[in-house]
């Protein structure tokens, strides 16, 4: 890599193997959620083994990469690398960020989880270029995640991406529906698990996000159709596109 990736966080798929039916169900999901519109996929499985982690991040490379949509290896710094996966995120509790960007060098993305402004207003005082992104919540109870922290709600969210200085993008129960309600707050985008993994039709679900994103921002339809109606930000300055 020769320059740091770009990471559009609109639609952001976690990636949760049991309700995708195992790792050959991650890699069809994965596949037909992008071509859905989803704009990047984190590989998370706290279950796996490092082997069945490595094996599986390899097949979303070598399936994302052809298609310029970039790969985030959750918590997993030393996976990210042995994948050559275009970034890593990590939590409160992980390996800390000047650590991770040491191990992962100036070129590959790197998210951050926090839930307070304390933690968000915290990254201010790190190096700049140590982190690109903020994960902020859970915004709703999660089952996806047994350690998840309480949920924070729709309007602590904007409390956090206030004091955020970089972009965030909301997690944690989230559905297409409450995308108005996310860019309000101030969210780059929606870190979506359940409601693409396991689903009938992940594609279809994709795209009703991604649209429901292009219809917030004013912006052409993902499906191919213009968009009608547009509903302001909540505040002003947030990076609603690709973080650098």
């Amino acid at each position: 890599m020769s320059a740091r990736i770009r990471l559009d966080p609109s639609v952001y798929l976690v990636t949760d193997t049991q309700q995708c039916g195992g790792p050959a169900g991650v890699v069809a999901t994965v596949g037909a959620a992008v071509d859905g519109g989803v704009t990047a996929v984190q590989l998370r499985d706290p279950g796996a083994s490092t082997r069945e982690l490595v094996d599986l991040g390899h097949a979303l490379v070598a399936l994302l990469r052809p298609l310029g949509v970039p790969l985030i290896v959750d918590d997993r710094v030393d996976v990210a690398l042995a994948v050559d996966a275009d970034g890593a995120h990590v939590g409160q509790h992980d390996l800390d960020p000047l650590s991770a960007r040491r191990l992962l060098g100036p070129d590959r993305h790197l998210g951050l989880s926090v839930s307070t402004p304390e933690e968000a207003r915290a990254v201010a005082d790190l190096p700049a270029g140590t982190v690109d992104l903020l994960g902020v919540g859970p915004v709703r109870p999660t089952l996806t995640k047994a350690d998840a922290r309480t949920a924070i709600g729709f309007a602590r969210l904007g409390v956090v991406t206030a004091a955020s200085p970089l972009p965030c993008v909301a997690i944690g129960g989230l559905r297409a529906a409450d995308v108005a309600a996310l860019h309000g707050a101030g969210a780059a985008g929606s870190a979506v698990v359940s409601a693409v993994c396991g689903r009938p039709d992940p594609a279809a679900a994709a795209r009703e996000i991604a649209r429901a994103w292009a219809a917030v921002r004013g912006g052409p339809d993902p499906g191919g159709e213009p968009t009608t109606g547009r509903v302001p930000t909540g505040r002003p300055g947030v990076t609603a596109g690709p973080a650098a």
